[in-house]
């Protein structure tokens, strides 16, 4: 397959535009700039009221203003280096047009005495008088007409001026070739939005500032064309994981039983309903892609040892992929009683493990005398043959990319996948990262779970915080204190921990431990069993605890500084406590004074513990990129959609494109062709690599 002819004119070189020669197409390429395409796709951030004013005397400076005038006078400079001046007269006003560096012969030839001009620029006054410093715009009177009464601002890079892009994009859009339709037709009648050569043109002549709003019609029909394009290709994603290569397992409920029974609790209605998702999944024999999501202590555990149940019922065997040893360790001590509880042989497979234990693992394993192995990245390695993988569950997804899914799927002829990830995302993100994926969601906690009282207090009462810490101690409680990352410095981090951890000693003596990131692995180890041992009473920790720790008797958290956290960093931590019969409290200690942004995230911390409205609050105080950490989080990098504000269009652009190929899987219908032509346009070669496949 090769791009359609009708788009040759949008990929050619740069160069081929107006007023772009080979140095300037270089200099576009910070902007992402290579093709005539890309330029229409810069979209202005900006704009400028350009529109004529009588005279300068109906303005307030400093603003930008458009004037007709006659040039009276010129005054060189007098002194080297000193401004060259040029007074002129509007209808009612003098004011003087100011230069530096200029040469007086261009100047004379720009604005010839006793000849009228029109100027636009930014009027300031200096001591008095009304200046215009290096006017934007000198133009002819009858040149004028040209100049916009609004005019796009585009963002720049060193040696492209607005000019030069207002130029080069004017020539860009002269090629803009007559496409047919691709979005659906009652979609784009209910939204009010232009055809797509309609909107281009819009975009790049805005009328006002309502113009450049992510809500304006012809901004949301180009956001739309990107994230459908986006959802199509997720979509055929989807569709060629699962093409006819799944494999039935049907599960007899049997072992599952035997773990229902012994749990101290009944499912929740979330839990029960993400089971029965995953079990159906499983038996039908298209191949399974499922994300579970669940908030904090929300019970993703469980429902995964059922799933690998499931697996292990079917006569087959599960495995289980945490991102660090500390986790599959936890896993392990979660999940040994459940499998003790089926009579299942549960095992775990780690860089730890060495010589002969391993070889004796891996012969076990591809015997199919192990029915679900717990493991890291270790369990990726060549030597590592399973007897029959049914499931893969792949836990924390940020840290494993789309490639990785595949591979650990590749390790079972066909295996489904199960990805679990702690941290709520908010729907839109969700479908940008995982739209390939069907997604099952947590949102109920379980039986039992208090709610963890959260207050904020200033850290000029941190020796109060360390009195009521006493007498909890004396209690026989349990708490955390995280201290923050200061500068971002390993170093000056573990000294504020080390320092931290001093001046608590003193305080309550030895029942305090400390945990943090330069510590030897088998150190940290041992001060986290001590704690969880009830050995030590008060953990100091940098942010190491923030993933999946577990210790039911811990019911105080105090974060330091908590002003510099983000929130799902903070949500995640807090979610370290409140997991025991105790009443929890999280203390937020806070420097003061509060920028706006740090006290509306504390604040949205102490008045929700609900992870998904954490998240979206999250994302609209920081955007989407900050959000997952674009660089790992395989976030695509759209330069029309905007997803903190048009978060509602990837839903309905999920849906179509799911719509679209379930009506025409090869896309071959009117449709069909049309959208073949916007994967083109918008680069999507994922897609294409699929169609092509077909």
């Amino acid at each position: 397959m090769s791009r359609p002819e009708i788009l040759f004119p949008l990929f050619a070189g740069l160069d081929t535009l107006p007023g772009v020669g080979a140095r300037t197409a270089k200099n576009f390429a910070p902007l992402g700039v290579e093709r005539p395409r890309d330029l229409l796709f810069l979209l202005p951030h900006a704009g400028v009221d350009r529109s004529r004013r009588a005279s300068i005397r109906d303005v307030v400076p400093p603003c930008v203003v458009t004037v007709e005038v006659e040039v009276l006078a010129h005054f060189p400079p007098r002194r080297q280096a000193g401004p060259y001046r040029v007074t002129v007269r509007d209808k009612s006003l003098e004011f003087q047009l100011v230069f530096f560096h200029a040469r007086s012969d261009y100047l004379q030839g720009l604005l010839p005495t006793g000849q009228r001009r029109v100027v636009s620029g930014k009027v300031e006054l200096f001591d008095g008088v009304a200046q215009m410093v290096h006017p934007d715009h000198v133009l002819r009177p009858e040149e004028a007409g040209d100049l916009p009464a609004f005019e796009p601002v585009y963002p720049l890079t060193a040696g492209v001026t607005q000019k030069i892009i207002a130029r080069a994009a004017a020539g860009a859009l002269a090629r803009l070739p007559d496409l047919a339709e691709w979005i659906d037709a009652p979609l784009l009648a209910r939204e009010g939005w232009p055809g797509w050569k309609a909107a281009l043109t819009a975009v790049h002549a805005p009328q006002g500032p309502g113009d450049l709003a992510p809500t304006a019609p012809a901004r949301a029909r180009l956001a739309y064309d990107e994230l459908f394009a986006h959802q199509l290709t997720l979509a055929l994603a989807r569709k060629a994981a699962r093409r006819g290569k799944g494999r039935v397992s049907q599960g007899t409920g049997r072992l599952q039983a035997k773990v229902l029974e012994s749990l101290p609790y009944a499912l929740t209605g979330a839990q029960s309903r993400a089971v029965g998702e995953i079990a159906l999944d499983m038996q039908s024999p298209l191949r399974m892609s499922r994300l579970l999501q669940g908030d904090v202590g929300a019970g993703k555990t469980v429902v995964a040892m059922l799933a690998l149940l499931v697996a292990v019922e079917a006569g087959g065997q599960g495995v289980m992929m945490a991102p660090t040893e500390i986790l599959a360790r936890q896993h392990m001590e979660a999940l040994a009683p459940l499998a003790r509880a089926a009579g299942v042989r549960l095992e775990s497979l780690t860089g730890r493990d060495k010589g002969a234990e391993r070889a004796a693992k891996l012969a076990d394993l591809a015997a199919g005398r192990i029915d679900i192995l717990l493991g890291t990245h270790a369990v990726f390695q060549k030597d590592v043959v399973f007897h029959d993988l049914r499931l893969a569950v792949v836990d924390e997804q940020h840290r494993f990319g789309v490639a990785q899914r595949m591979e650990l799927g590749a390790k079972g002829r066909a295996a489904d996948v199960l990805v679990m990830t702690a941290t709520p995302i908010p729907r839109s993100l969700a479908l940008a990262s995982y739209g390939d994926m069907d997604v099952s969601v947590l949102d109920e906690k379980p039986p039992g779970r208090k709610p963890i009282r959260t207050v904020l207090v200033s850290d000029q009462r941190i020796d109060e915080v360390v009195g009521h810490l006493a007498h909890a101690v004396a209690e026989g409680r349990q708490a955390y204190w995280v201290c923050p990352l200061v500068e971002d410095s390993e170093l000056v981090d573990h000294a504020s921990a080390e320092a931290r951890f001093a001046m608590l000693r003193a305080a309550l003596g030895d029942r305090v431990g400390l945990v943090h990131g330069q510590m030897p692995p088998a150190e940290k180890d041992e001060a986290m069993a001590r704690f969880v041992a009830g050995e030590t009473q008060v953990l100091v920790a940098t942010t190491v605890i923030e993933v999946g720790v577990n210790v039911p008797n811990a019911s105080i958290m105090v974060i330091e500084r908590a002003e510099i956290f983000g929130l799902a960093q903070l949500h995640q931590l807090r979610g370290r406590v409140g997991r025991g019969a105790a009443e929890s409290t999280c203390l937020l200690l806070y420097g003061a004074p509060l920028s706006e942004a740090a006290e509306r995230r504390l604040k949205v911390i102490r008045d929700t513990e609900d992870g998904f409205r954490i998240a979206e609050e999250d994302l609209a105080m920081r955007g989407a990129g900050d959000l997952i950490g674009t660089a790992q989080s395989g976030l695509p990098r759209f330069r029309m959609a905007d997803l903190e504000r048009q978060a509602g269009l990837m839903a309905i652009a999920q849906t179509d494109a799911r719509r679209l190929l379930a009506d025409d899987p090869d896309l071959t219908g009117a449709r069909g062709r049309a959208a073949r032509v916007l994967l083109w346009l918008l680069d999507q070669d994922r897609a294409i690599k699929l169609l092509s496949v077909g």
